[in-house]
């Protein structure tokens, strides 16, 4: 609880103890309108200040100048009538309960998103000739190496170049499962190094490295409106006027008529502080912003409330497979030799040393599944064939690496592998060795994402691959997905999603790893980047992003957005049922002030209260 929050409830206290206590004095006249002023006053002087504020700069027809009337209004008639100044205290009592409720929610939200500012790193350590000097993250430049002690913060993208820590990714991804890391290894800002001292080469200038991304996306998130928000602004600068003229209305044209003019205006009052739309301008806006702030905390970072409203409609999704089903990194699967003279050690032995120079994804799986490249193999005239595959000469061999139309160049008769993957075949000296069975791990939670989605309220899930129609079948086979296109091009990807966009009847979502998905991420009704952790081209494109690569978050997001969405909904049609109900009892005289005050300011109490529900994750 902040020390305002602290202070009005304090204030709030004591009014109602002041209250209670003067219905227990037994006193008249001056005496008793100077004694009920106190509570009021010690509860309300705000609002009459705001609302006197509001005049002063032509911004009038706000709930502040409402509550003034409508209270001030009160206690003339109690004075006029040495009747009840109970009512007037009240409506001010209750409405400043509903403030503190609505302070106290957003104080939860902001609590959510402040955790995730804290990814925010406050300098950077150069290593001088007097020690370590702590400087500006601003100031270090590309290529500078920094030093990340135990308990501190990457403070910007780089690569391990010595040492090795396990890192707390947390405020990142939501997760509390610490990674490993060592020389060679990327780290991005905002991870903090829990064990070993780090030297990291920095690979990026602090306002392009992750945590600045992050921060950027979630400070702007607050200024993209959803539609149902644009909606209550835009009903309260209409509906506020015109509730304030049916008042003075309901004041004077009936007491012309029929005469009585101190029920009238009685009436009026009950009207106005009825007509105060409080509940949805307050709850509306609290409940997409507890949304996206419960969302944040489960490493879900969404652009913005019309994103959120957009993702509540989603009844299709369509993936990409590579890093969004998969792992999005080869591993050697199998060995198969076909040549007496080669054991499946060497043939691997072998393909590793020709692809030892090729940053190709291939080329270090196999590394991977050989690392011992310090044996006495000579290395020579290493010759990479666009669209085929590498030719070098090892210890005076020539040995080739590569697809099939390398083999039939070779002149070496392949055999094919009854696995699906990608295989590597190997021919020495033009005689066909063997190949090498290279795959994708499909992710631990694929399949469960998947059916998961369809839990959520997903009608269909599509999977778009450039890969071959052979492993795209045997991974839709494997995840439960009936709709899949495979052999896509990048501009194939786009033409396929334009059909199912055009085919689809309500909003679709795209999931991809951000970088060669970008023209689909932004085509789509929102995109969601998966995997994102280091990636510009996923924070720029994609409308939601996943701080991790978990496919487990996507039906998670959309339970997020259609729960924060339900939510609204309810709080509207509440919030209008009601006032318009307790308007026209009050309007006909049916309703007294306490039912105005719950009408405004109960209404507005359970709608906060229903918009905190926003904080707590579905499961």
């Amino acid at each position: 609880m902040t020390s305002k929050q602290r202070k009005n409830l304090i204030r709030i206290i004591i009014a109602a103890a002041l209250l209670i206590g003067l219905n227990f004095v037994e006193v008249s006249g001056g005496a008793r309108f100077v004694l009920y002023l106190v509570p009021y006053l010690v509860v309300g002087y705000d609002i009459v200040l705001k609302a006197f504020h509001g005049l002063k700069n032509r911004r009038p027809l706000d709930e502040n100048l409402l509550m003034t009337i409508a209270t001030l209004g009160a206690f003339a008639l109690a004075i006029y009538e040495d009747g009840d100044y109970n009512e007037a205290i009240a409506v001010m009592l209750f409405y400043q309960i509903g403030e503190w409720f609505q302070s106290y929610a957003i104080g939860r939200s902001r609590k959510n998103i402040s955790e995730l500012m804290d990814i925010r790193p406050d300098y950077a350590n150069i290593e001088t000739d007097d020690g370590l000097e702590q400087v500006d993250p601003d100031d270090v430049e590309i290529g500078t190496v920094i030093i990340v002690q135990p308990g501190e913060k990457i403070p910007i993208d780089g690569v391990i170049v010595e040492g090795s820590s396990t890192l707390n990714t947390v405020a990142l991804t939501g997760e509390s499962l610490p990674r490993e890391v060592s020389v060679g290894a990327e780290v991005i800002s905002g991870c903090i190094s829990l064990s070993g001292v780090l030297k990291v080469r920095t690979s990026k200038e602090f306002g392009e490295s992750t945590a600045s991304k992050i921060l950027e996306l979630v400070e702007d998130a607050s200024s993209r409106k959803s539609r149902s928000e644009d909606f209550i602004a835009k009903f309260a600068r209409i509906y506020t006027p015109v509730v304030v003229g049916c008042a003075v209305g309901l004041a004077i044209v009936p007491s012309i008529i029929f005469g009585g003019w101190e029920t009238w205006i009685y009436r009026a009052l009950i009207f106005l502080v009825i007509s105060c739309p409080c509940a949805l301008v307050i709850s509306i806006p609290l409940s997409f912003f507890a949304g996206i702030g419960g969302a944040s905390r489960a490493g879900i970072l969404i652009k913005g409330s019309n994103f959120l409203e957009t993702l509540s409609k989603v009844k299709t999704v369509v993936m990409d497979k590579t890093g969004t089903l998969t792992q999005g990194s080869f591993e050697v699967e199998a060995v198969h030799s076909k040549n007496l003279h080669f054991d499946a050690e060497k043939l691997l032995h072998l393909a590793a040393h020709v692809e030892r120079y090729s940053t190709h994804p291939i080329a270090n799986s196999l590394r991977k599944a050989y690392p011992n490249e310090r044996d006495d193999c000579t290395v020579e005239a290493v010759e990479e064939i666009s669209g085929r595959g590498i030719r070098a000469t090892i210890n005076g061999q020539v040995v080739s690496v590569g697809n099939e139309k390398f083999m039939d160049e070779v002149d070496a008769s392949w055999k094919a592998c009854y696995k699906v993957g990608t295989i590597i075949h190997v021919a020495v000296d033009g005689s066909y060795a063997g190949h090498v069975v290279i795959a994708d791990k499909i992710k631990p939670h694929a399949k469960e994402a998947v059916a998961d989605m369809k839990l959520a309220g997903v009608d269909n899930v599509f999977m778009l691959t450039g890969d071959s129609e052979k492993i795209a079948s045997k991974v839709a086979d494997e995840l439960g997905i009936k709709n899949y296109r495979s052999e896509l091009l990048p501009a194939d990807k786009v033409t396929e999603f334009e059909k199912i966009l055009s085919a689809s009847s309500g909003k679709v979502a795209f999931v991809g790893d951000g970088i060669n998905d970008a023209p689909v991420l932004s085509r789509a009704d929102v995109g969601i980047a998966m995997g994102a952790l280091g990636s510009d081209a996923a924070i720029e494109a994609a409308d939601v992003v996943l701080m991790d690569d978990d496919p487990l978050k996507i039906s998670k997001a959309i339970r997020i957005a259609r729960k924060c969405l339900a939510i609204v909904k309810q709080n509207i049609f509440f919030a209008i049922g009601v006032k318009v109900l307790c308007l026209i009892l009050g309007a006909v005289g049916l309703a007294n002030m306490w039912a105005a005050i719950f009408a405004d300011v109960g209404v507005m109490i359970l709608a906060v209260l229903n918009s905190i529900r926003s904080l707590i994750l579905p499961r």
